[in-house]
């Protein structure tokens, strides 16, 4: 492909996307394929010659979009968005152009110097304190996976990464039992074990957990000589939206010494909302590591994590590696690289600047108030429908629910909605039963399709009971 023909396909992607855009409402949310079916009917060998661009795209719509979900569907209700607004778009598309690895600042000293001023305004927009830094991370599992391991060195005197851990003991981690799979997934990875990831019941309206409990659990593990070696919360957790109460979290890590992140990671966005911070923030800006994904709520294309540091020494001296191949000359620069697992980086930045140049914080705010307050609303109208119970109440925009019946009916009903088509959501479990999750965070929803979702479960319900 030469670069006129670069130009005139590239318009026409541009004009396919906005009408993708525009008619997504006509679509079904979740893709309606069988297992295998788009495997099989690609060619079983690469193709010898290359082939002209209209053929390929052909397939592409014929072949691949029917085994798409439409992740940014006004409809898509399930799990947690991953938005991305137009201009953020449009700032992925330059990124991809100009195709730097951004892993130095000398490989490209403006991804860099973008990267810690977008940072500093985020955290500024979300009321953390002056001071506090941070980089951006791929998504938030990397970001948790960098503070356990940073939890782990610190409490081996930085001697893990050279020597291993077969010499150190029951290192221990303490969480609630409501966290993300990617704490777990984190203690495996860094070599901590699920046998020593400690979780705390959670408890109260919340479902946080209680910290007098975590007290007693980290002064019996010293007791039977392990080692604590920190204190992961959440605000807004995955399955329904759980809350530590960060304030007393803290204070209890702090009085063991103990290392602090917090996965924010989905409702850390709503902090920009001043009104939400005293409920769900509180103590927040005392944590030495914080992480949220602007690529969920905010509309920072995927993949877009920020985790904000207290002080980025920990973090450093546990993940730094210099090879004199990438070495830097010349004065005292950030290199980012040195702040995250991968080495290889890539322009992300770029997308949260044309973001916050576009809507400004305001209009963010607007739509995350918004969202909250429709939430609101269809809890009432899923309450009010006969036999029908909230089980766990909204916590910003999510909330869950049951039919009537027991488990295998809620998963009847579930699948029965999303083969249904108009709108998408996903189950889950609380307090052993099977529940049906609703959060509202698609960047371009309406009102009216927030209530779609009211309707749709009453008629299919009526369809199967």
């Amino acid at each position: 492909m030469n670069w006129d023909e670069f130009r005139g396909w590239s318009k026409r992607i541009a004009d396919w996307g906005a009408d993708y855009h525009l008619t997504l409402r006509d679509r079904p949310v979740r893709a309606r394929t069988r297992p295998g079916e788009i495997a099989g009917q690609f060619p079983a060998a690469p193709p010898e010659a290359g082939e002209d661009m209209a053929a390929i795209l052909k397939d592409f719509e014929e072949i691949v979009m029917p085994g798409m979900t439409h992740w940014q569907h006004p409809r898509f209700f399930a799990y947690f968005p991953a938005n991305a607004a137009p201009p953020s778009m449009l700032a992925e598309q330059l990124v991809n152009t100009v195709a730097a690895q951004c892993m130095l600042w000398q490989t490209s000293p403006a991804a860099t110097e973008v990267e810690g001023v977008m940072v500093d305004w985020l955290r500024q927009a979300l009321g953390l304190p002056e001071g506090m830094t941070g980089v951006i991370q791929d998504s938030a599992s990397s970001a948790t996976l960098s503070a356990v391991l940073t939890m782990r060195e610190r409490a081996t005197g930085y001697t893990g990464n050279a020597d291993g851990l077969s010499q150190k003991g029951a290192l221990r981690i303490y969480c609630s039992d409501q966290v993300h799979s990617s704490i777990d997934r984190a203690c495996w990875v860094s070599g901590i074990g699920q046998a020593n990831l400690v979780k705390i019941p959670g408890t109260g309206p919340r479902h946080g957990m209680a910290p007098d409990a975590l007290d007693a659990a980290i002064r019996a593990d010293k007791a039977a000589g392990h080692t604590p070696a920190g204190v992961i919360a959440i605000t807004g957790g995955t399955g329904v939206g759980a809350c530590d109460p960060l304030g007393p979290v803290l204070e209890v890590a702090r009085a063991h010494g103990l290392y602090t992140h917090l996965d924010a990671a989905w409702a850390g966005a709503a902090m920009i909302c001043p009104e939400y911070r005293e409920a769900y923030w509180q103590g927040a800006e005392g944590y030495d590591s914080i992480v949220f994904n602007p690529h969920k709520w905010l509309g920072a294309q995927f993949d877009c994590s920020v985790q904000f540091l207290r002080d980025p020494a920990p973090q450093l001296d546990t993940l730094r590696i210099e090879p004199e191949y990438l070495r830097t000359s010349g004065g005292a620069v950030t290199n980012y690289s040195e702040w995250t697992i991968p080495l290889g980086r890539r322009f992300r930045a770029l997308k949260i600047w044309f973001l916050l140049r576009s809507y400004g914080v305001s209009g963010l705010q607007a739509r995350i108030r918004n969202h909250v307050a429709w939430a609101g609303e269809l809890c009432e109208e899923i309450r009010a429908l006969d036999g029908f119970e909230i089980v766990t109440e909204p916590i910003l925009s999510l909330f869950s629910f049951r039919c009537p019946g027991d488990d295998a009916m809620q998963q009847r009903l579930v699948d029965a909605i999303n083969d249904d088509g108009r709108v998408y959501l996903t189950q889950g479990a609380f307090a052993g039963r099977r529940i049906i999750r609703v959060q509202v965070g698609q960047f371009d929803t309406t009102r009216a399709d927030v209530m779609c979702v009211r309707d749709a479960v009453k008629e299919v319900w009526e369809k199967i009971r």
